[in-house]
């Protein structure tokens, strides 16, 4: 059974996607999968088992007509995007069967279950969505000390309205910096961000950190996130790795529907957030410019629910 499979673009999402793809996976004999999409799903995700290809696509239609020209004849194909240009692709591949995902159709779930139950009618199944899964292929060991080790994410690639402020996250790191060795995470875009809170953290006495923003590839993040003892994190696709993982995570939440996209199945995982009236916005940048669902969250009141966290 030759698959072909099109991975969400951003990284959360491919890997709320992977309990689905496990019960596709699961249905069939003898799969062979073939994953396209973004640089950075495919990153996440290539090192399943049954996986025997991958293929970045880009954005440019023509090019979208010469890579699908390429990838062959498949038994079935499922698409877990429902852009335009997504549609466009699908008719361009040859397979027996094509199945694509609908934002429209499927709503008011987790996205996890979103996936899940767009693979269930697809294939006439009942299966249920189990836990986040990211086969890893490499070891990275960042933990060359005795104390255990704090994650801090402070970036959302999604925009600005999702983001802590760096000092708040720096006066957590730096109370809890004399049990945990600190590690900053990110993209190479954030790393102005992660330089507010380095600067803070020294400002604070803080020495025992490092700042890997922007100088990880997908894997060795994948691989350090799963090495740590605890995660402060907005709402972002390095909180969804932290769930495969099962690392105990507090998730500060703004704009974004936590109900849809809070870690999935970790058993140890607490959501931050306010209850404005105007959330969730689901908005890139703060419509009212006064960003108050991130604002009105404190230090001290992420440092005392990491507390609680962390003698559970």
């Amino acid at each position: 059974m030759r698959i072909l499979i099109e991975l969400p673009t951003w990284l959360g999402d491919a890997v709320m996607a992977t309990p689905a793809i496990e019960n596709l996976v699961n249905f069939q004999n003898e799969v062979e999968i073939t994953l396209i999409g973004s640089f950075v799903s495919i990153e996440a995700l290539k090192n399943h088992p049954k996986v025997i290809k991958t293929l970045v696509l880009e954005k440019k239609y023509p090019s979208l007509i010469k890579k699908s020209r390429e990838l062959g004849h498949f038994d079935v194909f499922f698409s877990f995007r429902s852009s335009f240009r997504s549609k466009f692709l699908k008719l361009l591949i040859s397979a027996n069967n094509k199945h694509q995902f609908s934002k429209t159709k499927y709503q008011n779930h987790h996205q996890v279950e979103k996936y899940n139950n767009f693979v269930n009618d697809s294939l006439g199944t009942n299966f249920p969505a189990g836990k986040l899964v990211i086969f890893q292929h490499s070891e990275f060991n960042i933990n060359n000390s005795s104390l255990p080790l704090l994650g801090i994410n402070p970036g959302a690639s999604y925009g600005s309205s999702k983001r802590w402020y760096p000092q708040e996250f720096a006066q957590v790191a730096a109370k809890l910096s004399s049990d945990y060795d600190i590690v900053i995470f990110g993209s190479p875009d954030e790393e102005d961000i992660a330089k507010d809170i380095e600067k803070s953290l020294i400002g604070k006495g803080v020495t025992n950190y490092q700042n890997l923003v922007g100088k990880t590839t997908i894997e060795e993040l994948i691989n350090q996130i799963s090495s740590l003892d605890l995660f402060i994190t907005g709402d972002s696709g390095p909180m969804h790795v932290a769930a495969a993982s099962q690392v105990p995570t507090v998730a500060i939440f703004g704009p974004t529907r936590d109900d849809e996209t809070s870690q999935w199945m970790n058993e140890k995982s607490v959501v931050v957030k306010k209850t404005l009236d105007c959330q969730p916005c689901m908005q890139r940048n703060c419509p009212l410019q006064h960003h108050n669902c991130m604002k009105l969250i404190k230090a001290s009141e992420v440092f005392d629910v990491t507390k609680s966290l962390i003698k559970h």
